[in-house]
């Protein structure tokens, strides 16, 4: 049986000094989880101006269904101001209020929510109280709950992470988000110790930790599992966290083990940063190639 995957969050343009890209974690997710072949839905919203429209246009290119994505007539398309200069520690400025942070409850996304096997999340899209209260809602459904924390100052507060972890069954992050949970809850130094407690504290089935050229690890029913990650030439990094992410969500709801899970996702990862862009065309041969190269 085909799962049914919803993203929900912004979708927008990462524009860079010479031009501009289609993005947003939770767009780019949803984006390499079509490619990957499931049945994916966004809930996001665009404004309406030409570039929600080119947004509409390079989604459906990827075959995504726009049944979800709202229109605004007050707001404008989201957009993101980026510095690449140095490529292993990209900048962004984050451009508000936008047509993403309006998101609106209606009785599609009720009844899509309600049938939905997973739901991916991420705190930005939260930062306003339209949107936020639309996701809490979503929240309230039966489907699996993945949260891709995805950090970004000024835009969360202690309270407001805690009920976004609260409500995730699965947690994805990157070290330096583990540093700052772990001054929010006290947290033992030692990575493993951190997300052993962070586990504990909210009872997750799984918490996914990224470490950049580093890899990646799992933490699961006690145990913690170790990838190094594929050492690929670096165009860019952006997107490579997000399709990271969808690779670990399709092997882990094919119910794969661990270790492949995170294998594939590591490949699909290292393949992206290879491109310009978080969401290149490839073929699943590419993912293997990356995989095989080790």
């Amino acid at each position: 049986m085909v799962k049914k995957i919803i993203c929900f969050g912004e979708m927008l343009w990462d524009v860079f000094p010479k031009e501009s890209i289609a993005g947003g974690a939770p767009m780019n997710v949803a984006l390499h989880l079509q490619h990957l072949g499931l049945d994916v839905k966004m809930i996001s919203k665009v404004g309406d101006d030409k570039l929600g429209r080119k947004l509409l246009s390079f989604t459906e290119k990827y075959g995504l269904s726009q049944d979800l994505i709202q229109v605004d007539k007050e707001f404008p398309t989201g957009s993101v101001l980026v510095n690449d200069d140095d490529k292993e520690n990209i900048k962004y400025e984050i451009v508000k209020p936008v047509a993403w942070d309006h998101i609106q409850w209606d009785q599609q996304i009720d009844r899509e929510s309600r049938i939905a096997d997973a739901v991916i999340f991420g705190s930005l899209a939260a930062r306003e109280e339209e949107s936020r209260e639309t996701l809490f809602k979503i929240l309230d459904t039966p489907a699996l709950k993945i949260l891709d924390i995805n950090l970004r100052p000024p835009y969360y507060t202690a309270d407001l992470l805690d009920k976004l972890l609260t409500k995730a069954d699965i947690l994805k992050i990157n070290e330096d988000e583990l540093t700052l949970l772990a001054n929010f809850y006290d947290l033992p130094n030692q990575m493993d110790a951190a997300l052993e407690k962070l586990s504990e504290l909210f009872s997750f089935e799984l918490v996914c930790i990224t470490l950049g050229s580093k890899g990646a690890a799992i933490y699961q029913d006690g145990e913690i599992i170790n990838h190094p990650g594929y050492p690929v030439e670096v165009k860019d990094t952006v997107g490579s966290g997000d399709a990271f992410l969808a690779g670990f969500i399709y092997k882990y709801l094919s119910k794969e083990s661990p270790e492949k899970t995170l294998d594939f996702a590591c490949a699909l990862g290292a393949l992206v940063a290879t491109f310009n862009g978080g969401t290149p065309q490839y073929q699943e041969e590419d993912i293997r190639s990356i995989m095989v190269d080790m």
